[in-house]
């Protein structure tokens, strides 16, 4: 699905029309995420977000689960699988396992880590603490109240913030802001920009820790396309934001093109863009959950899987010693 426009926007008549439907919905939502959820023996960091849509929830759970096994844990990733057709659970293999059986965004953790797809979460964590992991990063789940967390981290995009501050469908919010700011032990705000400046200040309010991070490209990825045309696309929860990640690595892009978060590519989509891409002389740049959607087809999908440069992004944190400590109380309940 795609994101309504009005969902970034003030407040206006789309949302007042739909406030009723937020109303239940967030009243449902809230009271669910107050449910009490099965405890694993081993402690469990969430990365999750406040809203539908992309705030850079895969990265930062990447970043952190580094940091973890620098410090001698051994993290073991989980995941609900969003657009894979495996329930769990189950050990995702690099070698064998598609974007289609798992989803996307758990072939790029299990680069990182063992990763685990489970939709049904607690059966998640008991198989991964079984497997040796010693803790648990969970990507996304924050409004899943079947899982214990000892810490969650919601991830806040700079750029978008909370959108109209709605809950949805006359929003982006999952539930109401302070039912889930109550359920968090931080949050990490994203980029440079001003929009989660409000979320950040009642975060402050009721005394969290607000972290700062930015995505950087990978400078080898940036320098293999520097001073060519560039044709940009990208399937992701916020698109723009990857074509902002590209500008400040320096790279112009001719063409933008925009889809659906985790979407499936047609073969005459991808047909075009390589059509327009050979017409033009433009060199397909994309992300890598993007690539993992497109990789193993066949036809036109498969040609621009192996044609595209997909770039990969690394969550640099502003104060690295403030998330160190968070990890490190997580690690303390580990005994």
């Amino acid at each position: 699905m795609r994101e309504p426009d009005f969902w970034w926007q003030k407040p206006g008549i789309a949302a007042r029309l739909l406030s009723p439907l937020g109303l239940i919905y967030g009243a449902v939502s809230g009271w669910r995420m107050r449910r009490t959820g099965f405890r694993a023996d081993i402690p469990v960091i969430c990365i999750g977000n406040f809203t539908l849509g992309g705030t850079g929830k895969t990265p930062s759970a990447i970043a952190i689960a580094k940091r973890l096994a620098a410090q001698g844990a051994t993290p073991f990733f989980l995941t609900r699988g969003y657009g894979g057709n495996l329930a769990g659970p189950v050990r995702v293999d690099l070698q064998t396992h598609r974007a289609s059986d798992v989803g996307d965004e758990p072939l790029l953790l299990a680069r990182e880590a063992p990763t685990i797809v489970s939709r049904d979460r607690a059966a998640g964590a008991a198989f991964a603490q079984a497997a040796g992991a010693t803790i648990i990063v969970m990507d996304d789940g924050l409004q899943n109240p079947s899982l214990h967390k000892d810490v969650s981290i919601a991830v806040v995009d700079a750029r978008r913030g909370l959108g109209n501050a709605c809950v949805f469908p006359a929003g982006p919010l999952r539930a109401p802001i302070a039912t889930q700011l109550a359920m968090v032990q931080a949050i990490l705000v994203v980029g440079t920009d001003t929009g989660a400046e409000p979320v950040a200040e009642l975060a402050h309010a009721r005394g969290l820790p607000v972290l700062r991070a930015r995505l950087e490209p990978a400078p080898e990825a940036i320098k293999a396309i520097e001073g060519r045309n560039v044709l940009a696309f990208a399937g992701i929860g916020d698109p723009r934001k990857f074509f902002a990640t590209l500008a400040l690595g320096g790279i112009t892009t001719k063409i933008e093109e925009s889809f659906a978060d985790h979407h499936a590519y047609t073969d005459n989509e991808a047909a075009g863009i390589l059509a327009r891409c050979e017409a033009e002389n433009l060199v397909p740049v994309t992300t890598e959950k993007d690539i993992a959607r497109l990789t193993g087809q066949d036809g036109a999908r498969g040609r621009l899987a192996a044609a595209a440069c997909a770039i990969p992004v690394t969550l640099v944190p502003d104060d690295p010693g403030m998330l160190i400590n968070l990890l490190d109380d997580a690690l303390r309940m580990s005994g």
